[in-house]
């Protein structure tokens, strides 16, 4: 018996050391990764050897434009296009994004015309309409629909990190650092989204352009009203005077005031939300779904005259739909 407990107790002690080792290995990686993370994607060129101006051409390579040349509505949705993949984060430009997608919509569409003759069906206007749906469904309308989620996600990273941002500004202004000096401490101890973008102010600064002009310009890259507020209290401060350092715990106060009714007001509204999201992914993917498990389901009918006109219908109050969810859930605090 008290070999039995011996064994035990030695097993008992090994676990436990092999267990603390272990967390401590995963403890120094984590914070070895969070180390590395939280240099930002501007420092990070700078570090790797590219030109202020190449950082410059990188980090504005998707700023949002303003379209004049073409009617309002188009110019809008362009806009509206641009400024989705500037806040997503990737590296592509608005044409490069566009030609992915029509080279992925024809491969698509092939293969399913392809598979769809191999399989016996015959390729009648019905069928094709029916391929051409699944085509836009896979290779634009999901697409579409992941790169809105990210851009979500990084403009919420945004709203969350420029409180923090404001604090360390008036901090830095406290110490008796000038202004330019404060906003260079913020690119260096800020991680992305906010720290890139407050790099690229830094360097137009450099590059003569004005601090107000350049801040304004980020607003308008995140059309974020917090932003916004920021530009004017550093604008009417250069020209009336005043102690900058307390306006701006002023304005952060009220962001962050701003912020917790925003998120009481998204607590309230998640379930209306969380429904608009829903109806507007779950047809694409149910449709996508079924037609890839059971293309049958669709094929034996694609030829009947109500499902022909009834696809344009349906496709059509989607659209309509989501306009009207995006417009009921668009809520403004």
């Amino acid at each position: 018996m008290p070999d039995i407990f011996f064994r035990v107790f030695i097993l008992l002690v090994i676990f436990a050391a092999v267990f603390l080792l272990v967390q401590l290995g995963l403890r120094l990686f984590a914070a070895d990764r969070s180390k590395r993370k939280a240099v930002n994607y501007r420092l990070k060129l700078i570090r790797e050897g590219a030109s202020r101006e190449a950082v410059m051409g990188a980090l504005r390579k998707n700023q949002p434009q303003a379209f004049a040349g073409l009617p309002p509505f188009i110019g809008g949705a362009m806009r509206s296009f641009q400024r989705t993949i500037f806040a997503s984060g990737l590296p592509f430009t608005p044409l490069q994004i566009f030609l992915a997608m029509a080279t992925g919509f024809a491969i698509v569409f092939t293969l399913a015309v392809v598979l769809t003759y191999i399989s016996g069906w015959t390729l009648t206007f019905g069928s094709i309409q029916l391929l051409l749906i699944f085509s836009i469904a896979i290779s634009v309308a999901l697409p579409l629909l992941i790169l809105r989620f990210k851009a979500n996600s990084m403009r919420k990273a945004i709203e969350r990190q420029f409180p923090v941002a404001v604090d360390i500004f008036v901090r830095a202004l406290r110490s008796g650092h000038p202004i330019a000096s404060a906003i260079e401490l913020l690119t260096e101890e800020m991680e992305d989204p906010i720290g890139s973008e407050f790099g690229l102010v830094n360097d137009e600064v450099t590059f003569g352009a004005d601090l107000t002009g350049a801040l304004a310009a980020m607003a308008d890259r995140w059309d974020l009203e917090d932003m916004r507020m920021f530009v004017v209290s550093l604008s009417v401060q250069s020209e009336t005077g005043g102690n900058l350092a307390e306006i701006l715990e002023n304005l952060s106060t009220v962001i962050r005031a701003r912020a917790q009714m925003y998120m009481k007001v998204r607590a309230l509204s998640s379930e209306g939300r969380m429904t608009g999201w829903m109806l507007s992914v779950l047809p694409i993917f149910a449709f996508v779904s079924v037609f890839l498990g059971s293309p049958d389901f669709y094929l034996e009918v694609a030829d009947d005259f109500i499902f022909i006109t009834g696809a344009i219908g349906l496709i059509v109050l989607y659209f309509i739909g989501v306009f009207m969810i995006r417009r009921m859930i668009d809520l403004k605090v």
